[in-house]
């Protein structure tokens, strides 16, 4: 049976279960479980990470904890009771373990690892405190780190800030918001802003000292030295080294490490340096012999020294070498380090030996106890402190020292009847007054114990030797009285024996008779003689001696013999006990002589004050000693010494005496009666403080006057115990009279001088310390009440001095902040004088930090939850006074602008922070009566009024993001909650006081504003938080936003008629409400729209308001990131069912629907905008937008700014031709005229003339970049008519150059043709713009099939490329995926003529092929019935695909949707006669160029030649006549005559061209080419009699064919292939050899593999090996048997077989083949088989047939218009596919290169119809999807000698398409610098009686945008119109002639609809 549990209720995870049981609830190892019930070893509860989930699992899986529980029953709390830092520690590291994944996604790696380290360090520590193990002091010292630890990964992961009190996190509801507010910006503050470390040491590790000839032991001193004073500043470490420089005790690491302590910040300076002075024991001479003294000398070796500053950088210096000096004479040696430092090069130089000392050195910042903690194992292993000279820069109380200092200095010796000078040595010793040796009281520094004796060095030879050599004698007190130190002077000798002589001594008493010690300072001691055997063991015969000169011993009168000998030293004590000053002592024995008191006592004030500090308990029992013995006589005197010693501790220096003070008044002082004289003289100083002219000495009084009442109370205290609390009453009217006495000198005004105000000011400062002593004796509400009198006679007028006022208001901070206030009692009297102060300096705005900061602990004292009834009434009296100074302070304090430095900007963000904070405690604690008797409070509406709109304000601020720092959501939360609990209080006032006739709009719509702005809060956006942290949120506070929705509402429905004020106001800021993703508020928020259009409908009787304001705010708010699909179809359906019975239902869903689609296309722009480079899909977005702005919305402003966005987006992506065409749209909403426009985007404000005339610069240059130059001229001309209409000459001359530069350009530089290719996107999870339609795209330079299928995929990254080209069914179109179907298409011209018309160069006809193109097409082939394997022409139809875009190619888009599809089906016949004419076509223009010499290598006809007759002898045309001219055929086609006739005409034809090709081949073949000429010309005669043609009439050999392209005319501009500017010509088409081409079949080789693949594509017929097993003809002309399959063939089967072709397995699912990689396709009618390996070799033979085929290049008169042979038209057809088509290359992709005319490849001109800057990425490479069946241009054949019979002839190739234009070798001429020749015009007749085409036929022009009948109107550029002339120019058309309208060109197209209204012209606006 299941039971709820008592106590097992909450535990860990401690094995992982599945859950496998029946209701079983999967865990994991580690989760936390709140337990419901239990029944025999089962839990039943849920995890605490869902705990939605509930079920069972078994008791043994968890480790229970302790937990409280809230709320016990349904829906009970769990909280664990273990310590709050753990709670936080697993909390925290939870959500660091998510985020810490995405640091190594993110490849953030330096954080990832120092994360990992961080998060293993708290574990470690979390393990510590678990184990609860832990000291007290450790508990703490982990949980600091814990808690730094934690917020520094907070901080580098962008969390929130965690407020924090003793290391635990604080609830904000149980602290006041003030308090919060400070845990917050203390956090905030010392994150920001680290302090400063006041003490610094410097840590020094002797390593070792390197020299080459040591052998001697040293000694190594460091000190630090002050240059600037030029003396030491710190105690001497001193180390000894062995022979070899390294330290003699290595394992005692003090000996040679040491802590120079306690530099203070001052020191850090660079003229504070270390000194190294090294003394070396051992002989007298470096040099000496080991064995010429055994005595061991102390001599200087070197000095080193270093700059403290070097260490500042705060690094490390590891084995930092110092340089080693040596002084050049010994006597300098004294001040080598000096003269080191002042860098006198010529008094030192470097040590012999070159030694370099090796230290380690490290500046350490911080207490020493801090230190100690973090660099414990420094500490551990052993280190020695070095101390700094006297007495540290805070002398703390209980510091015991008595050291005295002793510095060796110089001497003067006599030579003593030698000959030289001696080598004086100084012996020392410390004798105590028995005359025995004190043992160990020498110290030479801090790294050595001390010695009994010391020795000092010796210099060589010098009577007058100088050591300064410092010493510490650490004697104890009790050995220093009758001690002395005696000094003894030996002589040391050189010689063998080395003997030390003593010849003299002198000694220094460290005591005087009187008490005192030895003075500070240089002594000049008496050198007294003695010989070596004296003995000076008895101290009594020297000590009656004279020590120093010029001081006598006692009575001894007897004077000194004059002597030279002298020896100098320098004493210097610290000690805490010995003093050296005799007022002191004078004052300390004052009893033994009573008449030296008042001098004593008048004298105290000039000791220094470290040595009354040193004896500050018996001076004070001194001086009230002296008070108790004769206060009348002495009471002033000692007043004034007792205030001189309490002031003397406010000294930094002393500060940390005052708790020995406090110790000696609580403790030792025993002045029972003292409070009376004290406080009559107080009150007698306080008295004449008004009169007094000097103040000083009365404020020391007052400044002391906290003490003064210490000893009052405590001898008040003393003398109640004593006496039982006699004469009470005596002393509380003494205490009221000097209050009274107070109150009066402060009520006083300064008058004058303002000495008066200084003293007040001083007062007040110390006034707030008297309250705790005055409560020691009273109570509470008397003290308060004498503070409140006190306070209260503070004058309040404002004219005052500055500084009195903020002491004034300082005092009452004190007085905030005391004990006294603290009390509920004493704060009900005392608050009312605080908030008067407070309000006066608020309502001047002085001093608001002193007041935000009183305030701060006003509220700090009041609790949230205080329901105390004096809590009440204490928010009664702050609410009064303080809240409206309050809200208008926060007000002035926001407007301000900054201040500019950051000091005062931190101050300016602390004050606003801590009103703000006082105003939100001041909120948080007003009840319902509190609000209500506010809102009583105002007598008028208009008062109520402005108090609403005030605090509305103030809320709008408080919102603010600046606010707060960004990781303050604690305190945002709070703010928040406190806001919307008060806007629910005044929303009911709103509703009672302004409505109906007292309306009010003003504060109704700053209601709804702060409300919207609310809601859209960055931290109420619940969804952006991590899991934890939002069920936190809603745990404590819920969605704020929902609620505050709920009021929007609510009050909304209220306003009934008024709501009309808001339409359409209110209509963005609800809708960007509505755009947040929470459901509940949406579902409120929505149907006020509803609402919205049913007050405009009645008012108006539309509501065009709402529509046009939804439709501007939605594009604003959904580019900004707001919105999703979900708010789409909740917006729809919400308004749908709210407006179903509205009268005006239709035009209400006809908004709804257009707004949703609006939400569409801006959701899918949105979508796209996030990628990060420009690709197509983000412009085919814009461009959906764009047009549903001009075409559904009429919104002209969004149009334009979207038009820029979509240039923007262009110039970006380099589509330089569709950004002029972008920008194009602009400018035709704009006239020439002189109309002003507004500053708009980023044009400035001017003219629309100069608007339009800027813009039309810009597309000019735009046109240029993208070669679209033709378009350029138009917009040269129409620019040129303007300036010429303005007498503009100037610019009107530049136009022209620029128009001639474009034409130029033209003609001169190459330009690509683009390929076309057709893109379809199927399925649901494209964007909306794209979803189930297909596109034309038009590809970028050099992009093929794979490029462009390949980028597809990478702007589609989730997109399956489909393997064929049908159309796709239903569950294509419907499925949950994405499908891309990609294949190439031919671009039909529209305009024939320039193609057509004769002389004009490829240059130019180049353009008109690639532009303006509204219609592509593509073909595929298949068979119709039985397949005739012989002769598989007979049954080979073509399924032609017309596709129709909206607008024509290039726009403003690379890519437009088809708008219209047609299908036809070309039959067989129709199929050849195209062919045939195309090959005609080629063969034509070979022989044209051939005449003219443009080609200056005849290889190209010559394959040409080869490639046709060669196929035609071998059953090529032979087919076509099979196949058509059969009887059968005939008879079974009848309506077929006149197609057959033609198709003989055109064999005819063809025949005739080769005959006169032959003769003009004959005329230019080289001699080494003539055998292959003779074998051609003899193959002609073959295919002439197969053709049944015998010999052709003697006029048509002797001139056949009039060739308008060659001669006997040739246009000067003809020149067909591109010129680089150095003249050069360059190659536009590529080599077979630049690119792999895997789809090259033979052109020669057709007749029998034609349908081996289109057996691939049906499924694999069995004939398919036997088609495609193509094996090479031995004979030159080796591709003369077969026929090639085109790659392009799709399906050959019929219609029902032809949707699923059949792949191989392989392929199947394989994203490149999916993709339609041309290297790895299956064969297929989109991947054609590829050749055997053997086949390969043929790729150095180019054979090209003329087939029906799907070319972008491919012009119009090429495929539409059946040209007779009288025509001879010789724009060229399309060629099929290259020969080559059939394998792989080796040869890698090369680039286009100038030709050479070295090289015999590269001698053709290309005469294709694509330009002749063809890309040379274009080659015949079979790519992506091809077109199922394409007509290829006639390529330009490579003269290799072994592809001489490569050229099919016009049958050969009809099965063979590809996708692929051009056949690969189209070189070009090398055209040299020297003008070619143009041949001697030759009359021709026309064939067949027609007339050649016309010069006159009519042309488009080079430039204009065409609009397509029968499609979505598109307006007509008004800049680039053409007029309607029936004469059109030459082209390009001559500048400012008529142009013949567009319209006019195509004969096929019906009439045009009327031209759609332009856009209401609003551009004034803009």
């Amino acid at each position: 049976m299941w039971i709820p549990t008592e106590h097992e209720k909450y535990g860990v995870v401690i094995a992982s279960f599945r859950g496998t049981v029946p209701y079983g609830l999967s865990l994991e190892i580690g989760d936390t479980v709140q337990i419901l019930e239990k029944c025999d070893g089962w839990y039943r509860g849920f995890a605490l990470k869902n705990p939605n989930i509930k079920g069972i699992f078994p008791s043994s899986y968890v480790h229970l904890k302790n937990a409280c529980v809230k709320n016990k029953g349904q829906f009970e709390m769990v909280i664990p009771t273990e310590d709050s830092v753990i709670t936080e520690m697993t909390s925290t590291l939870r959500d660091w373990g998510t985020m810490w994944k995405q640091l190594y996604v993110r490849n953030e790696g330096d954080l990832f690892h120092r994360l990992w380290h961080i998060m293993n360090e708290i574990l470690d520590l979390r393990r510590q405190v678990l184990v609860g193990h832990l000291t007290h002091d450790r508990m703490k010292d982990v949980k600091r780190h814990i808690t730094a630890r934690l917020d520094w990964g907070n901080e580098q992961l962008g969390l929130d800030l965690v407020p924090r009190k003793e290391y635990a996190m604080v609830d904000p509801e149980d602290i006041s918001i003030t308090e919060l507010y400070r845990l917050m910006e203390h956090r905030h503050r010392k994150k920001d802003t680290p302090v400063q470390a006041s003490s610094h040491h410097l840590f020094v590790q002797m390593k070792s000292l390197m020299c080459s000839n040591l052998g001697e032991e040293l000694e190594v001193i460091f000190s630090l030295f002050d240059s600037k004073e030029n003396r030491p500043i710190s105690e001497r470490f001193f180390l000894r080294l062995n022979r070899n420089g390294l330290p003699k005790a290595p394992d005692k690491p003090e000996r040679h490490c040491s802590l120079f302590v306690d530099l203070g910040s001052s020191e850090l300076r660079k003229d504070i340096y270390i000194t190294v002075h090294i003394i070396r024991i051992g002989r007298m001479g470096a040099g000496e012999k080991k064995n010429a003294c055994s005595v061991q000398y102390r001599r200087p070796f070197g000095c080193a020294v270093l700059s403290i500053a070097d260490l500042l950088t705060g690094e490390t210096k590891d084995d930092l070498i110092l340089k080693v000096y040596m002084c050049n004479t010994e006597s300098e040696w004294y001040q080598i380090h000096e003269n080191i430092i002042k860098k006198l090069n010529a008094r030192y130089n470097l040590t012999g030996s070159n030694a370099g000392l090796a230290v380690s050195l490290q500046l350490l910042h911080g207490d020493i106890e801090q230190i100690r903690r973090e660099y414990s194992s420094v500490f551990s292993h052993g280190v020695s402190i070095t101390r700094k000279l006297g007495f540290s820069n805070i002398i703390m109380p209980g510091e015991m020292r008595n050291d005295l200092y002793i510095t060796i200095e110089r001497g003067e010796f006599e030579k003593g009847g030698k000959s030289v000078a001696r080598n004086v040595e100084v012996t020392m010793f410390i004798v105590d007054s028995s005359g025995q040796t004190l043992k160990d009281f020498i110290s030479f520094g801090s790294g050595e114990p001390p010695a009994s004796e010391y020795h000092s060095f010796v210099l060589y030879h010098n009577n007058s030797p100088r050591w300064s050599e410092l010493l510490k004698l650490p004697i104890p007190v009790d050995k220093f009285r009758g001690a002395h130190i005696r000094f003894e002077f030996r002589h040391c000798s050189t010689k063998e024996k080395g003997e030390k002589k003593l010849f003299g001594f002198s000694f220094v008493p460290l005591m005087q008779e009187d008490g005192r010690t030895l003075p500070d300072g240089t002594h000049e001691l008496i050198v007294h003689k003695c010989e070596e055997n004296t003995n000076l063991q008895d101290t009594t015969r020297y000590l009656k001696l004279p020590f120093s000169k010029g001081i006598f011993l006692g009575n001894n009168n007897q004077a000194m013999k004059a002597t030279k000998e002298s020896f100098c030293i320098t004493s210097f004590l610290c000690s805490t006990k010995l003093t050296q000053n005799g007022d002191m002592l004078d004052l300390l024995k004052w009893r033994t002589h009573p008449d030296k008191i008042t001098g004593c006592l008048s004298k105290l004030k000039e000791i220094d004050g470290s040595e009354i500090v040193k004896f500050l308990q018996d001076t004070l029992d001194t001086l009230f000693g002296i008070l108790d013995e004769n206060s009348q006589k002495y009471g002033s005197k000692v007043f004034d010494s007792l205030v001189h010693i309490i002031n003397l501790l406010q000294d930094s220096k002393f500060h940390h005496f005052k708790p020995v003070m406090d110790t000696y008044i609580e403790s030792h002082f025993a002045g029972a009666l003292a409070y009376r004289d004290l406080i009559k003289v107080l009150k007698w100083y306080v008295d004449r403080i008004t009169e007094a002219e000097r103040q000083e000495h009365i404020q020391e009084v007052l400044k002391a006057q906290e003490y003064i009442f210490k000893y009052i109370v405590q001898s008040r205290r003393l003398f109640s115990l004593a006496t039982g609390g006699q004469n009470e009453e005596e002393f509380r009217c003494c205490i009221q009279e000097l209050l009274m006495s107070v109150r009066f000198f402060l009520s006083q005004e300064s008058k004058g001088s303002g000495a008066l105000s200084q003293s007040q000011a001083v007062f007040l400062s110390s006034f707030p310390a008297v309250y705790s002593e005055l409560l020691k004796l009273f109570d509470v509400r008397e003290v308060a009440n004498l503070v409140q009198d006190t306070l209260g006679s503070l004058p309040t007028i404002l004219h005052v001095d500055d500084s009195l006022q903020a002491i004034k208001l300082q005092c009452i901070g004190k007085t905030v902040e005391s004990q006294l206030y603290t009390n509920p009692d004493s704060r009900y009297i005392l608050l009312p004088v605080v908030l008067h102060h407070l309000h006066i300096h608020l309502q001047e705005q002085k001093d608001l930090i002193m007041c935000a900061r009183i305030l701060s602990n006003v509220f700090c004292l009041i609790k949230k939850n205080s329901s105390e009834k004096s809590v009440l009434e204490e928010i009664d009296v702050i609410v009064a006074s303080l809240l409206d100074i309050l809200l208008r302070t926060i007000l002035e304090i926001t407007s301000r602008p900054q201040p500019s430095s950051s000091a005062m900007r931190f101050q300016f963000q602390d004050v606003t922070g801590e009103f703000v904070a006082c105003l939100l405690s001041l909120l948080r604690q007003m009840t319902d009566r509190h609000y209500q008797q506010l809102l009583d409070s105002f007598n008028t509406k208009e008062e109520l009024r402005d108090f609403l709109l005030q605090i509305f304000t103030v809320f709008r601020i408080l919102i603010r993001p600046e606010m707060f720092p960004k990781d303050w959501t604690v305190m945002r939360l709070v703010a928040n909650n406190v806001i919307i609990t008060t806007v629910l209080y005044l929303s009911d006032a709103l509703r009672k006081n302004f409505l109906n006739e007292n309306f009010d709009y003003k504060i109704w719509d700053s209601y709804f504003y702060l409300a919207v702005i609310f809601i859209n809060q960055l931290c109420l956006q619940l969804e952006m938080f991590t899991p934890s942290k939002k069920k936190k949120v809603l745990e404590k506070y819920g969605d704020m936003r929902v609620t505050m929705g709920c009021e929007i509402f609510s009050m909304w429905q209220n306003l009934g008629e008024h709501k009309l004020h808001f339409i359409p106001a209110l209509i963005g800021p609800f809708l960007e409400v509505t755009l947040i993703p929470q459901p509940d508020l949406r579902n409120v928020m929505i149907p006020i729209f509803h609402d919205m259009m049913d007050w405009e409908q009645r008012r108006s009787g539309n509501f065009k308001q709402v529509e046009a304001k939804l439709i501007d705010k939605l594009d604003s708010l959904m580019s900004e990131g707001k919105g999703d699909e979900t708010y789409r179809e909740l917006f729809n359906s919400i308004l749908l069912k709210k407006i179903e019975r509205e009268t005006w239902r239709e035009s209400g869903v006809s908004l709804i629907a257009t707004v949703t689609r609006l939400m569409e296309r801006l959701l899918d722009y949105r979508d796209c905008m996030k990628m990060g480079e420009v690709d197509g899909k983000k412009i085919g977005c814009t461009v959906s937008l764009l047009n549903f702005y001009k075409t559904e919305l009429n919104k002209e402003e969004m149009y334009i700014r979207y038009i820029h966005k979509l240039y923007d987006l262009h110039l970006k992506a380099q589509n330089f031709t569709e950004a002029a065409y972008t920008l194009l749209l602009y400018d035709e909403l704009l006239e020439w005229s002189d109309r002003p426009l507004r500053e708009f985007l980023t044009y400035p404000m001017q003219t629309e003339w100069q608007r339009k005339e800027h813009l039309h610069l810009t597309i000019i240059q735009n046109f240029d970049r993208g070669k679209c130059w033709e378009n350029g001229i138009i917009l040269c001309r129409k620019i040129a008519e303007q300036y010429e209409s303005y007498y503009d000459y100037r610019n009107l001359s530049k136009m022209r150059m620029m128009e001639a530069s474009l034409y130029d350009k033209i003609m001169d530089q190459q330009r690509l043709e683009p390929e076309f290719f057709r893109v379809g996107f199927y399925g649901k999870k494209f964007p909306f713009f794209l979803r189930n339609k297909e596109f034309v795209c038009r590809g970028h330079d050099y992009e093929r099939l794979e490029a462009f299928q390949q980028r597809m995929l990478n702007e589609f990254p989730h997109a399956i490329a489909m393997q064929h080209a049908n159309q796709p069914d239903e569950t294509i179109f419907q499925a949950e995926a994405q499908y891309l179907q990609i294949y190439a298409v031919t671009p039909i011209p529209e305009s024939q003529e320039v193609l057509q018309r004769e002389g004009v160069p490829d240059n130019i006809k180049s353009f008109y092929k690639v532009n303006h193109i509204w219609k592509f097409r593509y073909d595929r082939p298949f068979h119709k019935g039985t397949k005739d394997k012989e002769n598989e022409f007979k049954s080979l139809w073509v399924e032609r695909t017309s596709l129709y875009l909206v607008q024509s190619l290039p726009g403003i888009s690379r890519w437009f949707e088809v708008e219209k599809r047609e299908v036809v089906e070309m039959s067989p016949l129709e199929n050849a006669i195209e062919v045939l004419e195309n090959k005609n076509q080629q063969l034509k223009t070979l022989i044209s160029q051939c005449q003219t010499r443009q080609m200056q290598n005849i290889n190209p006809l010559t394959m040409c030649l080869n490639g046709v007759i060669d196929a035609a002898v071998n059953g090529g045309v032979s087919r076509y006549q099979e196949a058509f001219f059969v009887k059968e055929y005939i008879l079974s086609h009848p309506e077929d005559g006149e197609k057959i006739a033609r198709l003989r005409e055109l064999m005819l034809e063809q025949a005739q061209i080769l005959e006169f090709g032959l003769a003009v081949h004959e005329k230019f073949v080289p001699q080494d080419m003539r055998p292959l000429h003779k074998k051609l010309v003899d193959q002609f005669f073959v295919m002439k009699s197969s053709l049944g043609i015998q010999e052709f009439s003697a006029c048509m050999q002797a001139s056949p064919v009039h060739f308008p392209n060659g001669s006997p005319r040739v246009c000067r501009n003809s020149a067909p292939a591109s010129v680089s500017p150095d003249g050069t010509r360059v190659i536009p088409r590529r080599s077979p050899l630049s690119y792999p081409a895997v789809n090259r079949y033979s052109s020669s080789s057709l007749s029998s593999q034609a349908s081996a693949e289109v057996s691939n594509i049906t499924g694999q017929s069995e004939s398919s090996d036997e088609v495609f097993n193509m094996q090479p003809s031995p004979s030159t002309s080796s591709l003369s048997s077969t026929h090639s399959a085109s790659p392009n063939v799709t399906s050959s089967a019929p219609s029902s077989a032809r949707a699923s072709p059949l792949l191989s397995d392989k392929h199947k699912h394989s994203r490149e083949n999916s993709c339609l990689s041309p290297r790895e396709r299956p064969c297929s009618a989109i991947y054609p088989t590829p050749v055997e390996p053997s086949q390969r070799m043929l790729f150095n033979h180019i054979g090209d047939g003329a087939l029906p085929r799907s070319d972008p290049n491919l012009s119009a008169p090429e495929k539409a218009v059946n040209p007779t042979p009288s025509s001879w038209s010789l724009d060229s057809g399309k060629e099929a596919k290259n020969m080559s088509d059939s394998g792989k290359l080796i040869s890698p992709p090369v680039p286009p290169r100038p030709t050479q005319t070295a090289s015999p490849a590269r001698h053709t001109t290309s005469v294709s119809p694509s330009p002749a800057g063809r890309s040379p990425l274009k080659g015949s490479v079979q790519s992506f999807t091809p077109s199922p069946v394409e007509y290829h241009s006639p390529g330009l054949i490579s003269n290799s000698p072994v592809l001489s019979g490569s050229y099919s002839s016009g049958i050969s190739s009809l099965s063979r398409c590809s996708t692929s234009e051009t056949s690969g070798f189209e070189n070009q001429v090398n055209e040299q610098s020297a003008p070619l020749p143009v041949p001697v015009p030759v009359p021709v007749p026309s064939y067949g009686g027609e007339e050649p085409v016309r010069k006159e036929s009519k042309t488009p022009p080079p430039y204009s945008v065409y609009e397509r009948t029968l499609r979505r109107p598109v307006p007509l550029p008004h800049s680039l119109s053409i007029p309607v002339t029936s004469e059109p120019p030459a082209l390009p058309p001559k500048p400012l002639a008529a142009r013949s309208s567009h319209l006019e060109n195509g004969a096929r197209r019906t009439d045009p609809g009327p031209r759609p209204r332009p856009l209401p012209r609003k551009v004034y606006q803009l």
